[in-house]
């Protein structure tokens, strides 16, 4: 009676090794939020419009003061220039605007090139929009892709491109060189990209975030997806930025329309608040996670642990073969949350053919006690594999 696209799916990764935590009393830092509460201004403001603002529908397309912010935001950090009222859609969460470009823009039989390891809710959702992946594989350390890959992967087919960038779980931020590459690929196919850029504003050691909307050829044909909960650490709130050229976003709102239709109006209006008075958080913020991201990997190099870079995201990876360890990454993370209290991500799960099973994804986003405790317990995960 159900549709065996989502039926036949198993439990994310992220729910499993969220649940082993709780059922283990285990430190996580498998799934990617931080530990603390987010700017309290921005909260307070959420609070205030509950109690004192607006509390009905919203506009479809969502409030005017945010889409107005989103494209001030854009235009001042990425020199993008954005018309609010036709190329700005605000939706509940960049899933829900993921969802509306893929079930807004497929039709049956497209072709869409994905690169993995990518996040678990595209392949799906792709699919019950009657696209066809074609899936790229990113390896470690680098995570790049090249012209032969892309020369294999596009079809005459190919009418979709699926990019994270900053890209979850590798910690990588694409450089320019490969991201003119893909335009190019795009502009020769007729292709359309859906650009999931959430971790946009999480960059590290002066990385430069360049959306690819902003190459030549790509202004009429990018969908770019942003994301409130990440640029503020408020994951929970599920705003999301739809931008695009006006005739691709008339068909990503009315699908917008038929999914969640709004957002709640008091979150839309704190984060509209926050694009607008965000003084130095953009600074200060990534700052912030890359003083983490360096105690995190201090702390896992001197337990005989092999980290790989990590230029932007929540998210830091050992390479668990490199570090001594034999066992595949999932049996790995079963072992560490079970047996030694931590709960982490194995990156295969983010594979759907050709996985790379050596690979261990920690998030770096929490307190200073909550990282050293993480090391502690996966160097005695460490120490439990190689006794076997």
């Amino acid at each position: 009676m159900a549709n065996p696209i989502f039926a036949n799916l198993p439990t994310t990764v992220f729910e499993e090794m969220s649940g082993l935590a709780r059922e283990h009393s285990a430190i996580n830092l498998g799934q990617g939020f931080p530990d603390d509460p987010g700017p309290e201004a921005i909260r307070a403001k959420a609070a205030d419009v509950v109690m004192n603002g607006y509390n009905q529908y919203p506009p479809m397309a969502g409030l005017p003061e945010l889409r107005e912010a989103v494209a001030g935001h854009y235009a001042r950090t990425q020199g993008l220039d954005l018309d609010w009222k036709s190329e700005v859609t605000i939706t509940s969460g960049a899933t829900e605007a993921l969802a509306a470009a893929f079930f807004g823009l497929i039709q049956l039989g497209d072709e869409v090139v994905v690169f993995q390891p990518l996040y678990d809710a595209y392949l799906p959702l792709i699919r019950r929009a009657g696209g066809v992946p074609r899936l790229v594989k990113l390896s470690p350390p680098h995570w790049r892709f090249d012209r032969a890959m892309l020369e294999t992967a596009f079809t005459a087919k190919t009418r979709f491109v699926v990019l994270n960038n900053p890209i979850n779980p590798a910690g990588a931020v694409l450089p320019q060189e490969d991201l003119a590459l893909l335009a190019e690929f795009c502009v020769r196919h007729d292709a359309v990209a859906i650009c999931d850029e959430v971790w946009e504003q999480v960059v590290f050691d002066g990385a430069v975030h360049r959306p690819l909307i902003a190459f030549p050829g790509m202004r009429e044909r990018t969908v770019k997806i942003g994301s409130a909960g990440k640029m503020f650490g408020l994951t929970g709130w599920k705003v999301g930025f739809l931008c695009a050229a006006p005739a691709l976003t008339h068909a990503l709102s009315r699908t917008h329309q038929f999914l969640t239709f709004t957002t709640p109006p008091n979150l839309q209006a704190a984060v509209a608040f926050g694009l607008q008075n965000s003084g130095d958080w953009f600074e200060t913020m990534p700052a912030a996670m890359q003083r983490s991201r360096d105690r995190l990997a201090e702390g896992l190099t001197r337990e005989g642990f092999a980290v790989l870079p990590s230029q932007g995201t929540y998210f830091l990876n050992v390479d668990l073969a490199a570090s001594g360890v034999s066992e595949p990454d999932r049996a790995f993370a079963l072992r560490a949350v079970k047996h030694a209290g931590v709960a982490t991500i194995p990156v295969s799960a983010l594979y759907e053919e050709d996985h790379v099973t050596t690979i261990l994804r920690l998030c770096l986003a929490k307190k200073d006690e909550t990282l050293d405790a993480g090391v502690t317990r996966l160097a005695k995960a460490r120490e439990l594999s190689l006794r076997g």
